[in-house]
């Protein structure tokens, strides 16, 4: 039977492109696939291996003072920090890298994004939808791992004030508990660059494994170029220089400049590489 055609735009009587691929659709698919049941797994038991760590090594104090390393059993504010310190560089990295690279690649893997398009789903339409559930797990990602830590670290080694690096100073709960939500924060918009970098790749490519692999090897690149000193104030344009810059606000007097400097280049690196994501797509011949 010939469909039956609106009468002003020739498309087919009921179609509404609204209607095409639902956010929810597209979250519960994502959401019940093993990659993502095995990254939140992972996010949720290191701080489980690192607090067997400290119980099994503990922690040293250095001779020039207090470090976050060190004092990362000093309570469950402590242990967060500590946690979001040696995986914000990395793990973080990788999670994110993985719900954005693998989000468009992995229907062209499959040979399902033409069948998606020809349902018919605007361009624009899957594009927004896939981003938007992609970043939705990727800030789950970065919002879980802290949460389980100070789960975690609280159970272990107590509700204690928030001590500070450097003096070793400590503030009240509640001041912690508002520092640790502004480091969250930050994590989250820091690692925008990473998640935009991942989506263009994975318009780009229709491997999933090339997206994500690109995005952490493209990130890795410019972790060794910001240890290159010679470079002097170059560095500064690069998205991981300010990747501690959240360490500022463990001082008695937060320092927001780092801060500052660093959402305001991956906020701009983000808005540049989504803006030419969705130019490559659409001029992009789907073929499988």
């Amino acid at each position: 039977m010939a469909e039956t055609l609106s009468p002003h735009d020739g498309a087919a009587h009921g179609y509404r492109p609204r209607g095409t691929l639902p956010l929810r659709v597209e979250a519960v698919r994502q959401l019940r696939r093993r990659r993502t049941l095995v990254a939140f797994v992972l996010l949720m038991a290191l701080p489980l291996l690192l607090v067997l760590a400290f119980k099994v090594r503990g922690a040293s104090t250095p001779s020039s003072g207090p470090t976050v390393i060190s004092l990362g059993n000093a309570g469950g504010l402590n242990f967060t920090a500590f946690v979001l310190f040696v995986s914000v560089s990395f793990l973080l990295e990788v999670a994110v890298a993985l719900f954005c690279g693998d989000s468009v690649a992995s229907e062209a893997n499959w040979a399902s994004l033409r069948y998606l398009l020809a349902a018919p789903v605007p361009r624009a339409r899957l594009l927004r939808q896939k981003l938007i559930v992609s970043l939705g797990l990727a800030a789950l990602s970065v919002i879980v791992l802290p949460l389980m830590a100070f789960v975690a670290g609280t159970i272990a080694f107590g509700w204690h004030n928030l001590r500070l690096p450097g003096n070793g100073a400590e503030i009240p709960i509640g001041t912690g508990l508002g520092r640790m939500a502004i480091i969250i924060g930050y994590a989250l918009v820091a690692q925008l660059v990473v998640a935009a970098l991942a989506f263009l790749l994975s318009v780009v490519t229709d491997s999933p494994l090339g997206a994500v692999g690109g995005a952490v090897g493209l990130v890795i690149v410019s972790t060794i170029l910001d240890s290159v000193t010679a470079l002097g104030g170059w560095r500064d344009f690069l998205p991981t220089h300010w990747m501690f810059a959240w360490t500022d606000v463990l001082q008695a007097q937060p320092l927001w400049s780092g801060m500052i400097k660093g959402a305001s280049l991956s906020v701009t690196y983000a808005l540049v590489l989504f803006g030419l994501t969705v130019r490559v797509f659409r001029a992009k011949d789907v073929i499988s």
